[in-house]
């Protein structure tokens, strides 16, 4: 895999991590705060997966999703509800979460709900998809840092948490390379994208979903 370049541009050293995604465009991510050079250097760790549902399931569906995106906002407050409760809390499905970063605000999400660990993280989910049309949307980088720190603040997350998840840079490098490895791996183009057992498919209604798995569990 390709080496990504490290920036550290001049604004009160705000971090930048720049790569290409699949058709060759440079896309750049920052952290909304300050900090060290250092912290570049540093190891980079494995990403955790954010999985649902039994492990054994005998359906795995992997979501590629974008907070910033109004598809995801509207299957995880149409479809996925639904598909919690009949297939993935009923064993039938394994139900991992895989981000996908289109911009940056998008990239502040991710860290801000993966800030509440593992057990936490799909509740904050949740509510950073119904809020999307307002933190999104908002006038300015300060404006939409402040209302996903907000989404957090009232989380339960402590506000030195939040702003320590927000200056970690190396965490920031290792999502965007555990996601342009994903991505190049399963040829994400578009979200939501789901991959069942293995197989691709694009934006689903539940009625649809349904169909697919239910042929799945026919089979078994």
């Amino acid at each position: 895999m390709r080496k990504l370049p490290l920036f550290l541009i001049f604004f009160g050293f705000v971090y930048f991590l720049q790569f290409s995604n699949e058709d060759g465009q440079k896309t750049k991510f920052s952290l909304p705060y300050s900090l060290s050079a250092e912290e570049a250097t540093q190891e980079i760790k494995p990403i955790s997966e954010m999985i649902q549902g039994e492990e054994n399931a005998p359906i795995e569906m992997i979501e590629y999703a974008s907070f910033t995106c109004p598809h995801c906002a509207t299957f995880h407050a149409e479809v996925y509800p639904k598909l919690k409760i009949n297939y993935i809390d009923k064993g039938l499905v394994k139900f991992i979460y895989r981000e996908v970063y289109f911009d940056k605000y998008g990239m502040w999400a991710s860290m801000i709900a993966r800030c509440a660990g593992p057990d936490r993280f799909f509740g904050m989910t949740d509510q950073i998809y119904r809020k999307q049309s307002d933190w999104a949307r908002a006038e300015s980088d300060v404006a939409i840092v402040t209302k996903l720190r907000k989404i957090g603040l009232l989380a339960g997350l402590a506000e030195t948490q939040l702003n320590s998840c927000l200056q970690d840079g190396v965490k920031l490098r290792a999502l965007v390379e555990w996601y342009s490895e994903n991505a190049k791996r399963d040829k994400i183009k578009s979200t939501p994208t789901l991959v069942i057992n293995g197989e691709k498919h694009s934006n689903q209604n539940y009625e649809k979903l349904t169909e697919i798995l239910d042929e799945i569990l026919k089979k078994l």
